[in-house]
């Protein structure tokens, strides 16, 4: 059985590729009118959206952290708009987060 990740090691796995090259041509081959392209977003993250995700994760307690996988959309809601940040661009970092968890079960 494989150790679980956890929320601040998942954050370090993002940010390994932020403003990457190849993923900025690549991300923006599929870019929307307004120049978002939020499907990748997690494969090579903005620095904004980066530093997005680093505030959502410094405000979490110790119950959320241990818990993101399975935080409910309120709960999203409501630490996005504790950390100021974007409530799509959370929701898209914790359901990553959770989806990568049932992955390593």
């Amino acid at each position: 059985m494989a150790v679980a990740l956890t929320i601040d090691e998942y954050l370090q796995h993002i940010g390994r590729f932020v403003d990457e090259p190849f993923g900025k041509q690549l991300r923006s081959r599929f870019a929307d009118k307004q120049g978002h392209s939020e499907l990748a977003v997690l494969q090579s993250p903005s620095r904004e959206e980066y530093e997005q995700f680093v505030r959502l994760v410094s405000i979490m307690t110790l119950p959320e952290k241990a818990d993101a996988g399975r935080l409910t959309d309120q709960q999203v809601q409501k630490l996005a708009a504790d950390a100021n940040i974007d409530p799509a661009l959370a929701a898209i970092f914790l359901n990553g987060y959770a989806l990568r968890q049932k992955e390593k079960q």
